[in-house]
């Protein structure tokens, strides 16, 4: 069956097979890569895309159901060679180690920041709860997501802990 959507801005469409699932075809039919495939049960949160301004699950989602949709994928928040004020979070204060989870952390919490410009810790930590890091220990997540919100709300964010040292 053909498919098309709106894709980090662009109009695209392609073939999918009824069951083809919608990480699947960013992936394979589109080759955005950046979303990745984890559990495939909506258990970890690391195919997190935007679809029509809310963070949805890419591995529980046909790629029919997202017919006429306009999707953002963790490759569509850098413009014009600046990075996303969320992905410049995780770069400044290390919200990363192996990677793995950080497309998908990225995008959920742009849709944290976008519905709650000033969120306290335990509400950052409520809107990543369905992204898994095995890494982390989320702490500089959380970090990353506070210095976003910040830069988004047109603030200095907080200097990093280990610049007060």
């Amino acid at each position: 069956m053909k498919v098309s959507m709106s894709v980090n801005g662009k109009q695209v469409s392609g073939d999918a097979e009824p069951r083809t699932l919608l990480v699947h075809f960013l992936r394979e039919s589109l080759g955005l890569t950046g979303t990745h495939v984890g559990c495939e049960s909506s258990y970890c949160g690391a195919c997190t895309i935007s679809l029509d301004g809310k963070a949805v699950l890419s591995c529980t989602m046909l790629a029919a159901q997202a017919d006429g949709a306009d999707i953002t994928t963790v490759e569509g928040l850098a413009s014009n060679g600046e990075l996303h004020p969320v992905q410049e979070g995780f770069w400044e204060r290390h919200g990363l180690q192996c990677g793995f989870c950080t497309p998908g952390m990225i995008m959920s919490a742009v849709t944290l920041l976008e519905e709650n410009p000033e969120p306290s810790e335990a509400e950052i930590r409520r809107g990543i709860e369905g992204n898994l890091c095995r890494c982390t220990g989320y702490h500089n997540i959380v970090r990353a997501i506070e210095y976003a919100g910040a830069k988004m709300r047109g603030e200095e964010p907080a200097p990093a802990e280990w610049e007060n040292a």
